[in-house]
C-alpha cells in the first residue's frame, strides 16, 4: 500500500520542449506553441517539489505577419497545492492525451516509423507497419497510467444512450507461460474486432441467428485517452458489409464529395487532388440542480418535462443571454472543468457563454473536418454530463426539456475547403487561388439546386423527437428548408443569370458610431438571419435547425452526398459539350425559389413556400419517410453512401426510435400524475376526476400505439398522442400545481429547477 501511495503522489516534469503545428484561432490570430506532450521524462516527489515549480514554455503569438514570442510558466499541478482553488493560468496537461502530431511521433519513431506515418491513412493496409503502431500507442498509453483499451464506435439512433457511444474495455494485462504479467497489445487488434451487431438498432439487417459484426480503425480520427484507458475510433459494419454505424456512411459521403469536386474543378480547368468538408458545431445545454433532477421522473427517463408550470419569470427580459456566468454558484466551476477536460484530449472548445433561456449554455470548438469533429463533439458531450454530475448538476441534452422557454440546438456551420486552402464558399479566396471567378457562381447554383431538389432529406436528417417542440417556435427556423444568401449575394446572382459575368466582390457598410474617439466598423455585406434553417453566413452555411442531442453525422452525409449528386450532374453536362456558365445558369433559374430572405418565422412563409414547391414538412415521423423515396434511394445508391437496404434499415431505426422517446414519455407521464399529482389533489381537497381521466386517455393512447401493425403506423400514431393527448393532459397537470400548496407538491417545479444563480447562493467572505 505504500508503495502504491509513493507511486500515486508522483508528478511527470517534462524534460524537453518541441515545436508542432501551428492552429488558427478562427479570430486570424493564430498561436504556435512548443509541446511538452510524449517528451522525455523525469519524475519526482510531491512532496519535494516547490509550490512554484514550473517548466517555461516559448509560445509564438502572431497576428497577420507580425507577433512576437511570449514565455509562459507552465505550473505543475498548483491546483493540488491550492486546495482544489483554481491555480494560475498553464498549458498543463494540454492535449498529452490525444496520439497525433508530436505526442505520437516521439513514439512512432521509437519504433522506427516516420514522424507524420499517421498523416497518411495507408498505414493500416501494412500489418508490418500497425504492429509498430500498436506498439508506439501501447508505450504513449502506459506513460499516462492506461492498461486498457477499447474500439469506440457510433451505433444508429444513439441520442439516449450515454455518450452516444459503444465500446468493449479490454486489459493489455495478459500473462505467460509461467504466469508473469505481461502487457500486449498488437497490429492486428488495433485494425479489427468482433462484435455482436443484433443488439444495436439495425433495422433488421442483424438478427440474433445472424448477428456478426466488426469493428475497424478509423485512421482519420486520432486514438485519445481517458481514465485507464485509450479509444480507437472505429468503423461498425455487420456480416455483409452493412453500415450498423453513424460514421460509416459519413465516410462515404465526403469520399464522393470529394471525387465529384476534383471532377467539377477539372471540367473547368482547375486542378485540385481533393475536398474536404470542415464543420464547426454549437453545443447548447442546460445545466440544472441534481437535487431537483431526481425529484423529476420525466427528466431522468425521457430528457424533457412532460408537464410543469411556467414560474413568474422566465426569459422575458432577455436577461440570461450572454450574461456573465455567476462565478458564485457551481455553474463556471463546471464549465471551467469541462473544457480543461476536453484540451486533454486535443479538443479545442474555446467558446463558453450563456444562453437565451435560464440556465441554457453554450460551447464551441473551433472548425475542423467532419470526421474528427463528430467523434470530438460525442466526447464533448459525454464531458458534459460527467463533468456536471461532480458539481452537483446535471446537464441537459435534449432539445427542449422546458415548455415555454428556448431549446436547445447544435447549429452546423459546414464548408468546404480544396486540399490547397481555397474555400468554396469565400468568393474573393476561390477566384484568387482557382484563377477562376466563374467557380463561385458554379458552386452556388450546384448548392442552390441540391437544396431546392433534396430539401425533404435536409429536413429528414434533423427530424429527431425532441425537435418536435423546437422547430418552428420562433426559437428555431421552420420546419421548412430554404436558404438565405442576403440581398449581396442575391443581386449578384441575379446579375449573373442576367449575363453579367463580373466576379463577385462583396460589399461592405463603414459603421460610424457618432463618438470621435470610438473606431469606425466594417460591416460585412450581410445581415444575420436566425430564422432561416440554411443561411449562407460568409464562407459557411449554416445549418441552424440541428438538434442538440444529435450526432451530427447523417446531417453532413446528407449535405454532401447532396453536393456530390449536383456536381456530378453539371460535370456530365460539361462532359457532353455544354457551356459551364450555361449549365450554371439554367441550373440556378430552375432552383431560385429555394432562395428566401425573408422572415422565416412570418405567417406567409408557410403558404408561400407550399407555392415555391419547397419541403414543408411538420412532423417528424413524416420526415423520416422521406428516406426511402426513390428519388431519394437513387441518390444515396449512385453515389455509394447507401445502398437500398440500409436506406430502409436506417428509417425503420429513425422511426422505432421516435416511438420509443414517446412511449418512455407516456409512461413517465402516467406514472407521475398516480404517484404524484393526483394523491397532491387529494390531500389539498380538490378533485382529481379530471386527472383520473387523463390518465386513461394516455394509456389508451398507449394501447394504440402497441397495438399499430408498423413502425411508421406506431410512430404516427405516437406523433398524435404526443402532440395532442400529452398536451391537453399537460393542462391539467400544470393548472393542478397552480393550485396545489407548495408543501403539497411533490415534483421538482421549474421554480426549482431553472434558476441556479436565485438558489444557489453565494458564499461570504468575511476577514
Amino acid at each position: 500500500m505504500a508503495a502504491q501511495a509513493s507511486l500515486r503522489n508522483m508528478l511527470t516534469v517534462p524534460a524537453t520542449v518541441t515545436p508542432v503545428e501551428r492552429r488558427s484561432n478562427g479570430s486570424g490570430v493564430s498561436v504556435s506553441r512548443g509541446s511538452f506532450f510524449g517528451t522525455q521524462s523525469t519524475r519526482l516527489s510531491k512532496t519535494s517539489l516547490p509550490k512554484a515549480a514550473s517548466q517555461r514554455l516559448p509560445v509564438q503569438v502572431s497576428a497577420g505577419s507580425t507577433g512576437f514570442t511570449r514565455d509562459l510558466y507552465l505550473s505543475l499541478d498548483e491546483q493540488a497545492y491550492r486546495g482544489g482553488e483554481e491555480g494560475p493560468a498553464s498549458l498543463q496537461g494540454i492535449g498529452e492525451n490525444l496520439f497525433t502530431g508530436a505526442v505520437a511521433d516521439e513514439y512512432l519513431t521509437k519504433q522506427g516509423l516516420a514522424a507524420g506515418t499517421l498523416k497518411d491513412p495507408s498505414w493500416v493496409k501494412d500489418m508490418a507497419v500497425a504492429d509498430k503502431v500498436a506498439l508506439a500507442v501501447c508505450e504513449w498509453a502506459l506513460d499516462r497510467g492506461a492498461t486498457s483499451w477499447c474500439h469506440w464506435f457510433q451505433p444508429m439512433a444513439a441520442a439516449y444512450r450515454h455518450g452516444q457511444s459503444a465500446q468493449v474495455q479490454m486489459s493489455l494485462l495478459s500473462f505467460d507461460s509461467e504466469g508473469k504479467p505481461r502487457f500486449n497489445f498488437s497490429g492486428k487488434q488495433l485494425l479489427q474486432s468482433e462484435t455482436d451487431g443484433s443488439s444495436y438498432p439495425n433495422g433488421g439487417m442483424r438478427a440474433t441467428h445472424t448477428a456478426a459484426a466488426y469493428l475497424t480503425v478509423d485512421p482519420e480520427s486520432p486514438i485519445f485517452l481517458r481514465g485507464d484507458a485509450f479509444f480507437i475510433p472505429a468503423c461498425f459494419c455487420s456480416f455483409d458489409g452493412k453500415a450498423l454505424d453513424e460514421k460509416i456512411p459519413l465516410h462515404r459521403s465526403v469520399q464522393c464529395m470529394s471525387k465529384a469536386s476534383v471532377r467539377l474543378f477539372k471540367n473547368l480547368g482547375v486542378t485540385i487532388t481533393g475536398m474536404v468538408n470542415n464543420i464547426g458545431l454549437e453545443q447548447e445545454l442546460f445545466l440544472v440542480p441534481r437535487e431537483a433532477y431526481f425529484r423529476r421522473l420525466d427528466l431522468q427517463m425521457a430528457g424533457r418535462t412532460v408537464m410543469g408550470k411556467l414560474p413568474p419569470r422566465g426569459q422575458e427580459g432577455s436577461d440570461h443571454y450572454m450574461g456573465p456566468i455567476n462565478t458564485a454558484g457551481p455553474a463556471m466551476n463546471a464549465m471551467k472543468e469541462i473544457q480543461k477536460e476536453c484540451f486533454k484530449i486535443g479538443i479545442p472548445l474555446v467558446t463558453r457563454h450563456r444562453e437565451v433561456a435560464p440556465n441554457q449554455y453554450e460551447f464551441a470548438p473551433m472548425f475542423g473536418p467532419v470526421v474528427g469533429q463528430v467523434d470530438q463533439n460525442l466526447m464533448v458531450m459525454q464531458i458534459i454530463e460527467e463533468v456536471a454530475a461532480r458539481h452537483g448538476l446535471v446537464a441537459l441534452l435534449q432539445e427542449k426539456p422546458f415548455a415555454g422557454i428556448n431549446g436547445s440546438g447544435k447549429h452546423n456551420n459546414w464548408s468546404l475547403t480544396t486540399d490547397c486552402g481555397a474555400q468554396l464558399f469565400n468568393p474573393v479566396q476561390l477566384a484568387k487561388k482557382s484563377g477562376n471567378a466563374s467557380v463561385f457562381p458554379i458552386v452556388m447554383a450546384a448548392i442552390i439546386s441540391g437544396i431546392d431538389k433534396y430539401g425533404d432529406l435536409m429536413r429528414m436528417s434533423i427530424a429527431t423527437p425532441g425537435n418536435d417542440f423546437r422547430l418552428g417556435g420562433m426559437e428555431a427556423p421552420p420546419a421548412v428548408i430554404s436558404t438565405y444568401l442576403g440581398e449581396d449575394i442575391t443581386n449578384y446572382l441575379t446579375r449573373f443569370l442576367g449575363g453579367d459575368d463580373t466576379p463577385y466582390a462583396p460589399s461592405t457598410a463603414l459603421i460610424n458610431l457618432g463618438v470621435d474617439i470610438l473606431p469606425t466598423l466594417t460591416a460585412p455585406a450581410e445581415d444575420r438571419n436566425r430564422t432561416s434553417p440554411f443561411p449562407f453566413g460568409g464562407s459557411r452555411f449554416e445549418f441552424r435547425a440541428v438538434g442538440s442531442s444529435q450526432n451530427v453525422s447523417l446531417v453532413n452525409t446528407v449535405l454532401n452526398t447532396i453536393v456530390a449528386e449536383e456536381f456530378n450532374l453539371i460535370s456530365e453536362r460539361i462532359e457532353a459539350g455544354e457551356d459551364a456558365i450555361a449549365v450554371a445558369k439554367e441550373t440556378l433559374e430552375a432552383h431560385i425559389q429555394a432562395v428566401f430572405n425573408g422572415d422565416g418565422y412570418g405567417e406567409d412563409w408557410l403558404p408561400e413556400a407550399e407555392r415555391r414547391g419547397l419541403a414543408v414538412i411538420p412532423t417528424q415521423p413524416s420526415a423520416i419517410q422521406r428516406f426511402t423515396v426513390q428519388k431519394n434511394v437513387d441518390l444515396f445508391s449512385r453515389n455509394n453512401v447507401f445502398d437500398p437496404t440500409e436506406c430502409a434499415a436506417r428509417q425503420t431505426v429513425l422511426l422505432d426510435n421516435y416511438t420509443g422517446v414517446v412511449e418512455m414519455e407516456v409512461g413517465c407521464m402516467i406514472d407521475m400524475m398516480n404517484q404524484h399529482v393526483i394523491p397532491s389533489m387529494k390531500a389539498a381537497g380538490f378533485s382529481p376526476t379530471g386527472l383520473e381521466e387523463g390518465v386513461r386517455a394516455l394509456a389508451e393512447g398507449l394501447s394504440k400505439i402497441h397495438s399499430a401493425d408498423s413502425d411508421v403506423a406506431k410512430a404516427e400514431i405516437a406523433n398524435t398522442v404526443r402532440l395532442e393527448t400529452m398536451e391537453e393532459v399537460r393542462k391539467l397537470c400544470d393548472s393542478a400545481e397552480a393550485i396545489i400548496p407548495e408543501e403539497l407538491w411533490t415534483i421538482a417545479t421549474y421554480k426549482d429547477l431553472l434558476f441556479l444563480d436565485q438558489h444557489m447562493g453565494a458564499t461570504v467572505y468575511t476577514n
